[in-house]
């Protein structure tokens, strides 16, 4: 997947896509919600007595199955309501990190301002690294491997920018499931753009 960019006279930024905004995180909010809606709604049908699930008239004709399905509220019914809100606390603290994009933000290269600047969006304060654009010393791609569950060995490049003073900072990476092209593309015009070399990187 591609990174968005956004190309100015002299200023090239690069955005960056949170960890909370993948597909798990979507999933884990959504069910968080649904569940704690489910057993909100059991423990207010218990504290109402009523029953939570009305069996169909087929079904009910069966001796050993109730016409419904009743939770006393105490203890049953109370505590489904307890975990129904913590569950429900959950799920908003994830849409939360969600909607802010924590860990998102953006690497941007200014040539009008002499600088590249890397930001973080975090809570409840961001994190912002700025480096004089003399400190650049190169590119470096480095190759590394993974191995998965299943003893499956991978391997993937990440995209460095050398500095003198803050050593390597990696430009990609993993989870943002970058194509070899998309690296080199991304090498090449950062290349072109700060006017230094692209090096292997040997760790």
């Amino acid at each position: 997947m591609k990174q968005p960019v956004l190309r100015l006279k002299g200023v090239l930024v690069y955005y960056i896509l949170g960890p909370s905004r993948n597909l798990s995180s979507y999933f884990w909010a959504f069910t968080f919600f649904l569940g704690s809606y489910g057993f909100i709604s059991v423990s207010v049908f218990s504290y109402c007595g009523l029953g939570f699930l009305v069996l169909s008239e087929k079904i009910g004709y069966f001796p050993f199955l109730p016409d419904a399905i009743y939770f006393p509220f105490i203890p049953q019914g109370f505590t489904m309501g307890f975990y129904g809100i913590v569950g429900l606390l959950f799920s908003l603290y994830l849409w939360f990190i969600i909607f802010v994009d924590i860990g998102g933000g953006y690497d941007m290269f200014d040539k009008n301002e002499k600088k590249v600047e890397f930001v973080r969006w975090g809570f409840p304060n961001d994190i912002t690294l700025e480096i004089p654009m003399e400190e650049i010393v190169s590119l470096r791609i480095a190759s590394h491997t993974k191995t998965d569950f299943f003893n499956r060995t991978f391997r993937y490049e990440i995209l460095y920018l050398e500095t003198e003073r803050n050593g390597f900072i990696p430009l990609t990476r993993l989870e943002d499931d970058l194509f070899p092209r998309d690296i080199a593309y991304k090498a090449f015009e950062l290349s072109r753009f700060l006017d230094v070399a692209v090096l292997p990187l040997y760790l």
